[in-house]
């Protein structure tokens, strides 16, 4: 005799909310997607590249982030804000200056939410980056700036973009990465929380690039609350450097959130090591990691070379697939025998 309905109903009742688990990845929108303690970024142990018995080394791997960068953190937490504050609508969004990845997860973000988004972007931009911005539904202004908005220089990005915050109101709102206090509580509620658990309040060293300076203050401060020993070393690119989104300490002024009380050891690193670096972990360590990563791996190299000696974990902002033709640009030989 075949089952009645009522024999089975039980087992096949389930709703999507009774499914929702970030244990098996299934999540009910993008936003369960954003990263936190219940739903960390991955760690991954560097192998090949270590050659330190003393010194166990992990990657956060950033670029699992639903948009494929950290930025997703403090877009998240700004969004939310302006939320709060009944700042954002459908006729009112967001304007923002960035070198691509802040905006390109605030676009992302907004879109969803179905807020509008008017990116400020220098020149120098990679291309993909620029595609991606647009694919995600923002409207760009390209202008001719640094590869990273600074101050100081006229109708820079930044100045572009307070000024239509500014004239036009009613229509845009800045959150400003570059002092918004958002930036930095985003690193402060996950990231850092994040890698105390998963390193089981362990980690001895942590390794970041500065940018907006949202991240390092925010590890930082967590972090040393946990336990004042852990070590924040942050890196900055050698002048003339072409690592869109980072700044070395003569670029820093844009940035309110930089603390240097917070920071242990700031190292100089040839620019060019950065690009080299990454390509290096990716054919090693099958870590697709940015340019960005590179410089901050050539960080923990340094340490390591010093005798540090315990638990660190890099930073590893976003990966290389937005940067292949800065690749082409230092390394003309990987496109031998690529053209027809």
């Amino acid at each position: 005799m075949p089952p009645s309905p009522s024999d089975h109903e039980t087992s096949h009742t389930s709703t999507p909310e009774q499914i929702s688990s970030t244990d098996q990845r299934v999540y009910q929108d993008i936003f369960e997607m954003l990263p936190g303690v219940d739903n960390p970024t991955p760690l991954v142990r560097i192998n090949q590249l270590n050659p330190c018995e003393t010194f166990t080394l992990y990657a956060k791997l950033e670029w699992m982030n639903p948009f494929g960068s950290i930025k997703d953190r403090a877009a998240a937490q700004m969004i939310k804000a302006l939320e709060a504050n009944q700042e954002l609508s459908a006729t009112r969004g967001i304007v923002e200056p960035t070198s691509g990845n802040t905006g390109l997860s605030l676009a992302a973000l907004a879109s969803v939410k179905g807020y509008p988004m008017r990116a400020v972007l220098p020149n120098k931009v990679p291309l993909t980056k620029k595609l991606l911005l647009r694919l995600a539904g923002a409207e760009l202004q390209v202008i001719n700036d640094e590869l990273c908005p600074a101050p100081g220089l006229g109708d820079g990005s930044i100045n572009m973009a307070k000024t239509y915050a500014k004239a036009q109101s009613t229509r845009y709102v800045m959150p400003n990465q570059y002092e918004n206090q958002n930036n930095v509580e985003a690193h402060i509620e996950t990231t850092g929380p994040e890698i105390w658990n998963q390193t089981s309040g362990q980690v001895t060293h942590v390794f970041v690039s500065l940018g907006t300076c949202g991240t390092v203050t925010g590890l930082a401060k967590f972090l040393k609350s946990q336990n004042p020993e852990v070590r924040v070393i942050a890196v900055q690119p050698s002048e003339g450097h072409d690592v869109p989104g980072l700044r070395n300490i003569s670029q820093l002024e844009v940035s309110k959130l930089y603390d240097a009380d917070l920071i242990d050891e700031l190292l100089e690193i040839d620019f060019r090591l950065a690009y080299q670096n990454s390509m290096e972990l990716f054919r090693k360590e099958g870590l697709r990691a940015g340019p960005s990563s590179g410089l901050i791996f050539e960080g923990a190299r340094q340490a390591m070379k010093s005798g540090a000696e315990g638990v660190g974990v890099m930073i590893f902002c976003d990966d290389i697939f937005k940067y292949t033709d800065s690749y082409a640009r230092h390394f003309p030989e990987l496109l031998d025998g690529t053209e027809p």
